[in-house]
């Protein structure tokens, strides 16, 4: 299919998408990712939480009170080699103005991240999964949906909290193929695995969730408000931490020894 001619509005959106891509100076990771650690840890249809440090990552991460303002699905080998020797792409996402990608996994080496991993999914599920993520590879962003760009520039809208995770939907019709969990959060409901846990009433027992939080679990679960926040807290992803996974022995730490004066504050606290 041949590229539609860029229009005035499509110029206009990638300038407001490159300006919220712009990165946050003084961003300083507590754990920065090591590549290969993560490689060894990671396994097909595993999620990647991303702490980012983009204009938008602040926006995400105020809407949705979390830490985390990206996913990523790592696909392990399921895409080939690149034909100019580079590093092979283990991870696909959905990143504004690009739309979905397959990137290393050295892009996050800077960041703090988290992995979360399906409980029990089967290998057949994890495969479609991971099919379901590399068939969406080349999907576009639509440029021209400028109000869901700009809401973006108001990092810290003055709305109730309550409001804040519809406010990520504002829009057009796909607003959130710029909030990367949609597309990962589709491809889980397309083999029926729950993200999100599901509200029953037992017959004789009271139930202490508001009203209101009940219809908003209910409204939630359609995959276009899902955010990378809900994989944190699922109860059905396991949080797998790569410094746990092959063996942590806190004896072997090499500790620095204290400054003169963390000392000083160190005898204090033990009076």
């Amino acid at each position: 299919m041949s590229e539609q001619p860029s229009t005035l509005l499509d110029r206009f959106g990638r300038f407001l998408a490159r300006r919220l891509q712009s990165e946050s100076s003084g961003y300083q990771p507590y754990t920065p990712s090591d590549p290969e650690t993560l490689h060894r840890t990671l396994q097909p249809g595993d999620i990647l939480l991303i702490e980012g440090n983009q204009r938008i990552s602040a926006a995400i991460k105020y809407l949705t009170q979390s830490t985390w303002s990206h996913a990523a699905l790592y696909v392990g080998d399921a895409l080939p080699e690149p034909e100019d020797g580079s590093e092979r792409p283990r991870l696909v996402e959905v990143i504004l103005g690009d739309g979905c990608i397959a990137v290393p996994l050295s892009k996050y080496k800077t960041y703090n991240t988290r992995i979360c991993r399906a409980n029990g999914l089967t290998p057949d599920d994890r495969n479609l999964i991971v099919g379901f993520m590399i068939e969406k590879l080349g999907l576009r962003y639509d440029m021209r949906n400028i109000f869901d760009l700009l809401r973006y520039f108001l990092p810290t809208p003055p709305v109730p909290v309550r409001w804040r995770r519809r406010m990520i939907a504002i829009g057009s019709g796909d607003p959130t193929r710029a909030i990367c969990s949609s597309l990962i959060a589709q491809a889980f409901q397309k083999v029926g695995y729950p993200i999100l846990p599901e509200i029953t009433k037992a017959k004789g027992h009271a139930s202490a969730e508001s009203t209101y939080s009940r219809q908003e679990i209910l409204h939630i679960r359609h995959h276009s408000l899902f955010t990378p926040r809900d994989f944190d807290l699922s109860p059905y992803f396991a949080i797998v931490k790569p410094t746990l996974t092959f063996g942590f022995d806190y004896k072997t730490l090499n500790w620095g020894k204290p400054k003169s004066g963390d000392a000083a504050v160190e005898d204090r606290g033990s009076r």
